[in-house]
């Protein structure tokens, strides 16, 4: 199964599929990492999320790589439409393991070339 990593940068978001995983594994939600390790050089890139090979999305608050049912009352995993409603719901710890298929970034620092540059985006929209 692929990997991809989610680049966002203000309005802009880019999807780079990356094959060595390994570089990720053991980083936590909130901690940035070098933009070399998916070919964006000068950049860095801060980890806001991601889910696992089955869908769950990675909680902040969750410790560990474990997948725990929590009752949530709203944010992320859960989006009620009533005020005081709870549902419990499955969600994903906040540490990269080999079942994170996605992990959504932030641009912290940029580069000297824009990344649609980089990962050659605009030539893929004019063909």
């Amino acid at each position: 199964m692929a990997f991809k990593v989610v680049v966002s940068q203000g309005a802009e978001s880019h999807q780079i599929e990356v094959d060595e995983t390994k570089a990720f594994n053991g980083l936590v939600i909130g901690e940035e990492f070098d933009g070399g390790i998916v070919g964006l050089d000068g950049y860095t890139l801060k980890i806001t999320g991601g889910s696992d090979k089955n869908g769950f999305t990675m909680k902040k608050d969750v410790s560990g790589t474990r997948r725990i049912k929590s009752l949530l009352t709203g944010g992320i995993g859960y989006h009620p439409k009533d005020d005081g409603v709870k549902k419990r719901k499955t969600v994903r710890g906040n540490t990269i393991a080999e079942d994170i298929v996605q992990i959504n970034t932030v641009v912290t620092k940029a580069g000297s070339k824009s990344i649609a540059e980089i990962i050659g985006a605009d030539e893929e929209e004019e063909e």
